[in-house]
């Protein structure tokens, strides 16, 4: 009789990303993102992490823990507009039988003052995430240069983004202590168009998401996302 598994958090995940929608669909599409890795007890010896800085890259192994509604055999991946459905395990959809998640992030640093945590960019994690393991990417391994995937051969082709002055001064004011750029965040995640992909941009509509403590806000205008306003996440949600 096989053993009952026995899976728990081993740390918890503090994101940019404080909401679901307008986060990148893949990791390391936006590099610029920031999230700590906090250790939880009793994992949070300095020892586990011990030689971890000697790798540039770890696969994080997570659990969607904000899905609404239960698996489907058949989803429809945004990749392929939104309309085509393809079987759930020959996707990455969230609306998994087991809502696990997989992702490569950058290590930027390993900290083990006070507590143990690991600061990491391009992570694709909503803040709160739990993680469920931590591993060190292994290139030799774990890249294969000949693998194909018919439908996401490459990455998105990247929309054109426009940040007005003003609101770039803002974003460049932006300091947190793990280092985010919020411009180029900015552009990384609009660049990769967050709306539904089987939703036509409507010119009239106010496109908005929170990230980095700020109410981000674009329109679509023809073949270019404008942002039209960053204001501190208090006062935007206020108005």
């Amino acid at each position: 009789m096989n053993a009952p598994l026995n899976i728990v958090p081993i740390a918890t995940t503090h994101s940019c990303f404080t909401e679901k929608f307008g986060i990148p669909r893949q990791p390391l599409l936006a590099d610029a993102s920031r999230a700590s890795i906090e250790l939880l007890p009793p994992f949070n010896n300095p020892g586990a992490v011990a030689g971890l800085e000697q790798h540039s890259h770890l696969w994080l192994t997570w659990q969607f823990h904000e899905v609404a509604g239960q698996w489907s055999p058949k989803v429809r991946p945004p990749r392929l507009g939104g309309n085509k459905k393809l079987g759930v395990f020959a996707t990455r959809s969230p609306f998994r039988p087991n809502n696990i998640g997989l992702s490569v992030v950058r290590l930027i640093e390993v900290r083990t003052q006070p507590g143990v945590e690991l600061i990491v960019a391009g992570a694709d994690l909503l803040d709160g995430t739990p993680i469920l393991d931590i591993k060190p990417y292994i290139p030799y391994a774990d890249s294969v240069p000949v693998a194909i995937s018919d439908f996401a051969e490459s990455a998105p082709q990247a929309a054109s983004v426009y940040i007005p002055d003003q609101i770039a001064r803002i974003a460049q004011e932006y300091r947190d202590s793990w280092g985010t750029d919020l411009l180029a965040l900015i552009h990384q995640v609009l660049a990769q168009d967050p709306k539904p992909a089987y939703q036509q941009p409507d010119p009239e509509r106010l496109y908005g998401m929170e990230l980095c403590g700020f109410n981000l806000q674009w329109r679509y205008r023809e073949d270019e996302i404008q942002v039209v306003g960053l204001s501190p996440l208090e006062q935007g949600k206020e108005s």
